[in-house]
């Protein structure tokens, strides 16, 4: 496994806004895969509300439910970014839905009885005009701890407007420099990482 072994990224983004609309959250999570594919990563977008995401913890809900399918592509990327919006200093409900549907992969687990998601990478993008990225980013970073993913170092980007603010970060004229360099450092984190868990696997338990 070298510095140059092809990986896959999956963005699921939990806007509130049905494509086509604007969406600050897909905004970010792009400029994410744009650092990601300068580390040889590829990446795909998933808006999850455009999409019949069931309520539930299992791996499929029923008939009708569009998580199956999203899920055939988390299984085939090495790295997941979760992005969401901050309403009400807390994440959206698609981006907890997520958390919730995510829960499933703890019953689906290799022939070591590790979750399958063990050595996939993970992520986190959080924007807002009012307070509450680092709240939003250590509640998505333990569940996805705790269901099987590994977080890098430095694997949290957020943008927060000032308090009180009213702007969204889609108004911006550019990418502040703090986002950007946050950016590209999570990226190269997450790509070495995802290689060193590509080459070296955890132990099974």
């Amino acid at each position: 496994m070298t510095e140059n072994t092809p990986l896959r990224a999956l963005a699921l983004v939990c806007s509130l806004k049905p494509s086509p609309a604007p969406s600050s959250s897909e905004l970010l999570a792009r400029q994410v895969l744009d650092e990601l594919a300068k580390q040889g990563v590829t990446g795909d977008v998933v808006r999850v509300v455009d999409h019949d995401v069931k309520p539930g913890v299992e791996i499929d809900m029923g008939d009708g439910d569009a998580w199956p399918a999203i899920r055939e592509q988390l299984v085939a990327a090495d790295i997941l970014i979760v992005a969401t919006p901050t309403w009400v200093g807390h994440m959206s409900s698609v981006a907890q839905r997520v958390l919730e549907r995510l829960d499933g992969e703890l019953s689906e687990t290799d022939d070591t009885g590790r979750p399958q998601v063990t050595g996939k990478v993970a992520v986190t993008v959080v924007v807002g005009n009012e307070d509450g990225a680092h709240k939003i980013t250590a509640d998505l970073m333990q569940g996805l701890n705790d269901i099987g993913f590994t977080i890098p170092a430095q694997g949290g980007t957020y943008w927060n407007d000032v308090a009180m603010g009213s702007r969204d970060y889609l108004d911006l004229d550019e990418t502040p420099e703090s986002v950007a360099s946050t950016n590209a450092t999570l990226a190269e984190n997450a790509a070495h990482l995802a290689r060193s868990l590509k080459a070296t696997p955890y132990p099974g338990s």
